[in-house]
């Protein structure tokens, strides 16, 4: 007996993954939860487990290829007893209907539509795919109104139109086909599909065909009638015209073209649509981190280094903490209405060794010691920069941190991750000259600014919850209860 592993959902909004490795080999020994390989979604590199024990009987996908969600990529069952080759228990994803395996246990099936295949899965909801559209089966023998010149079956072919069935993922007007991630971009974008030129087989549109559709300037108008002109016309508001995707010059001395990664694309994707429809505003206050780090040095002294605080726990802390008093920014903005969330999840901005960044989670991390979410911290943030983190380390966060102390920088703004309703950016604590009690003394200082979503919260409660934001880091033995 045997079970066929497809490639789960890695995130909410992952339709597919490129396949990097596998990390066992065909005749290996599995245990349920071993990982088997490594798939690159939009967000990280991921590690696909086993649903199953037993031996690996059969690889279904090689690296580089891209795999729909849903999609088989290998086969788990018990060693044949007699060495012969193993058996899947489904079929590979087919380039070529003419390949596909014969099924040992019945009899040849007539000609199926490539919707019968499992590259097709997307349309039972499995999620959309940009695979090459399988050919229909048809013997060239065939000739219009007669039976098939081959070994007659057992049972009487004849020749019939299609039965008519609903319009498929790949099928559009006029007879464009479009893989189903080209028809939704096409849509977030309002391409017309028909003035796309397809490059895939036989014409399809893929995905890369509409992220590089520049759309065309508008006609010049024609001149105006003089009688026409004469009469007066109402003023049309100004629109600024979207600005279209730039065309890369051709390479020459001292030029390189370095493609876009998966994640770099998605964050430009994901930050554009951030810039584009959410009414940012911005709140900036200063905290005195002195009494911080003196309770993190004094706390530090008793915990191994696994469990060690760092001023970005400190501060996933407090803004925790800040959320649980003001919970009405712990939400999602989705149009018409704002979704609370009780549990407070903070996403923690990771700057990645090869470029780009990555989001990972602190879960309920109003509640957790902050001990413990400082082990947890470290784990996950070493996972992500190693390219090993889990989904359950990257999905799931109610609000985001940004912390870029490290790098020497006295204060920014960052962008809302949607559909958050909002965002600190944490700058360098320093050491500034203050006049107190009519003297000057020298103490230590960060900048933090808050990005909030308008639609959610106003300017009162923002500035409200940074006041909060101080008042816990400036006396920190509240992070500690």
């Amino acid at each position: 007996m045997s079970e066929t592993i497809t490639l789960p959902k890695l995130g909410f909004d992952m339709r597919e993954g490129t396949f990097l490795n596998w990390v066992k080999n065909v005749g290996d020994s599995i245990n349920k939860g071993d990982v088997l390989a490594e798939i690159e979604s939009d967000k990280a590199t991921i590690e696909v487990e086993s649903s199953a024990s037993g031996v690996l009987l059969e690889t279904l996908v090689k690296p580089g290829d891209t795999v729909p969600v849903g999609n088989p990529i290998a086969v788990v069952g018990e060693a044949p007893a007699n060495g012969a080759a193993p058996q899947s228990a489904a079929p590979a994803p087919q380039k070529d209907a003419q390949s596909a395996p014969a099924s040992q246990s019945a009899p040849p099936e007539p000609p199926t539509s490539s919707a019968d295949l499992p590259s097709a899965q997307a349309t039972a909801g499995e999620g959309p795919t940009d695979a090459p559209p399988q050919p229909e089966r048809q013997s060239a023998k065939d000739v219009p109104g007669g039976a098939p010149q081959a070994t007659p079956p057992t049972a009487p072919v004849q020749s019939a139109p299609p039965a008519p069935t609903a319009e498929t993922d790949e099928d559009l007007p006029d007879g464009l086909r479009a893989s189903p991630v080209a028809r939704r971009i096409a849509e977030e974008r309002k391409v017309d599909l028909r003035q796309v030129k397809g490059s895939g087989p036989n014409g399809r549109i893929t995905k890369a065909d509409v992220e590089g559709y520049v759309v065309p300037a508008a006609p010049t108008p024609a001149p105006i009638p003089a009688a026409a002109a004469s009469a007066p016309t109402p003023a049309a508001p100004t629109v600024p015209a979207a600005r279209p995707t730039p065309i890369a010059p051709a390479l020459g001395p001292g030029m390189e073209e370095v493609p876009l990664s998966r994640l770099r694309q998605r964050i430009a994707t994901r930050l554009v649509e951030s810039k584009q429809t959410i009414p940012h505003f911005y709140i900036t206050t200063e905290i005195d981190m002195d009494a911080a780090l003196a309770l993190r040095k004094q706390v530090n002294e008793s915990l191994d280094d696994a469990h060690k605080i760092t001023i970005n726990d400190l501060i996933v802390k407090a803004t925790a903490l800040a959320l649980r008093q003001y919970i009405g920014l712990n939400s999602h903005y989705y149009g018409d209405k704002v979704i609370r969330y009780q549990n407070i999840n903070i996403g923690i901005a990771v700057a990645m060794d090869a470029g780009g960044l990555m989001n990972v989670v602190a879960k309920d991390a109003d509640t957790t010691s902050i001990s413990k979410l400082a082990a947890r911290n470290k784990e996950i943030i070493a996972a992500a920069r190693t390219g090993k983190v889990k989904p359950e380390d990257v999905e799931g966060s109610t609000f985001t941190t940004s912390n870029l102390g490290p790098y020497d920088v006295d204060q920014f703004v960052a962008i809302i991750n949607p559909p958050e309703a909002g965002i600190i950016a944490v700058g360098s604590a320093k050491p500034v000259p203050v006049i107190v009690n009519g003297e000057i003394k020298t103490v230590t200082r960060l900048k933090a600014t808050i990005s909030a979503d308008h639609r959610v919260t106003d300017g009162a409660e923002a500035a409200q919850f940074m006041q909060y934001f101080k008042k816990l880091l400036e006396s920190p033995m509240r992070l500690l209860v």
